[in-house]
């Protein structure tokens, strides 16, 4: 997605060549604009198959599943990383290491809003280590819906994300590809050319 690419090159702050900061206009302010032709995007991609439900983790993919929910026309389930007393104890959940946060969550569905019947998009901000989506996966299979693909925003192909996921048999398309980053510097890959954005 060249607008995403684009917007990664001139505000993302790169920390280092594993840590991308976007918080100016994806995870802490939200360009909605981009939000939602990122959702029409994931549904352009995705709108071939029966999708019933997207499914994202809190808190950074919610605009991004909502968006994709909108533009597909189905309602969207966001996993919760801490338990309210308002959640039922009928709950689907999965452990879930958080890179940024380095914290480990358990993360829940409610019973009520996945079931067997659903066919289910997962929808999350970033594809690095693949721990969430992983955990969002389990959840899923949990509950006996039907997986249908994965779309990340963000994608740091030089992390195993993407190999856990492929590896489970799921088709997964990232919107922005990273093949690599150090300050000043992010190279992306697409169609499977390496494109250097300085």
């Amino acid at each position: 997605m060249k607008l995403l690419q684009e917007r990664i090159r001139q505000e993302g702050l790169i920390l280092s060549d594993t840590v991308l900061k976007v918080d100016s206009f994806l995870n802490h302010q939200v360009d909605t604009q981009l939000a939602l032709e990122i959702g029409r995007e994931f549904a352009r991609i995705f709108g071939d198959k029966p999708i019933t439900k997207v499914l994202t983790i809190e808190a950074s993919g919610i605009q991004f599943a909502m968006a994709a929910g909108i533009a597909l026309g189905v309602p969207f389930v966001y996993a919760k990383k801490k338990k309210a007393v308002t959640l039922a104890e009928n709950v689907y959940s999965a452990p879930v290491h958080s890179f940024t946060r380095q914290e480990t969550y358990q993360v829940s569905v409610s019973q009520k809003y996945l079931n067997s019947n659903d066919k289910v998009l997962i929808v999350d901000d970033f594809l690095a280590t693949g721990a969430a989506l992983v955990g969002l996966v389990d959840i899923v299979k949990e509950s006996g819906a039907e997986l249908v693909g994965v779309g990340c925003v963000i994608e740091k192909s030089f992390q195993e994300g993407r190999g856990l996921l492929e590896a489970r048999g799921l088709e997964v398309h990232s919107l922005a590809r990273i093949a690599s980053m150090s300050p000043g510097v992010v190279n992306f890959v697409e169609d499977n050319h390496l494109i250097q954005k300085v």
